[in-house]
């Protein structure tokens, strides 16, 4: 099997790859029912040591920047109140956690949350985290060129492989909310 994108060596659906998967993706992925067939989520076999963004077009090509997008945990806080929320952008792009990602999720103040935190809730590794498996409850902002993209390389819930999907998918998401400018 080829990927739609990029030149990986070992490419299987997803379903097929659910021992490569942390366990909330793989959950994710067995109880598929998203606007794509669960065949279609392609997951792609990488060297965790080149998970992070720079170094993984530097090794796997600089024309996937154009094509991946990072999901990032923010945290929205008013009254005393914390909200936890995932921002899904072009890789290319920075979250506008100060502006677009605090007024849509009503806050006073916005940040990422901290690493322990977004680790601990998602049961996922850093640098690795997806939309596709995140807490049910979770508000899902994905820009609106992430969604647009034919296909989108993303984590996979751990640093060792990345997951190719439709834009659409994210889109699809039950908590998904399609922004346009949340990455600047």
């Amino acid at each position: 099997m080829r990927a739609p994108l990029g030149d990986f060596d070992v490419v299987r659906p997803a379903p097929e790859a659910l021992d490569l998967l942390v366990a909330p993706v793989a959950d994710a992925v067995r109880g598929w029912n998203g606007p794509v067939p669960a065949d279609e989520l392609i997951h792609v076999d990488t060297d965790p040591a080149w998970a992070d963004t720079a170094t993984f077009v530097e090794h796997y090509g600089p024309e996937l920047l154009a094509q991946s997008a990072n999901c990032v945990v923010v945290a929205g806080r008013r009254a005393g109140e914390t909200t936890l929320a995932a921002c899904v952008v072009l890789s290319a792009t920075r979250v506008d956690v100060n502006g677009v990602v605090r007024r849509q999720l009503g806050a006073r103040k916005a940040s990422f949350a901290p690493m322990d935190t977004a680790v601990g809730e998602t049961d996922m590794e850093y640098g690795g985290i997806t939309p596709i498996g995140l807490p049910g409850g979770w508000p899902i902002l994905v820009d609106a060129a992430v969604a647009d993209l034919p296909y989108v390389l993303i984590g996979s819930g751990s640093r060792r492989g990345k997951l190719i999907v439709p834009g659409k998918v994210f889109a699809g998401l039950p908590t998904a909310v399609v922004i346009e400018g949340l990455g600047v």
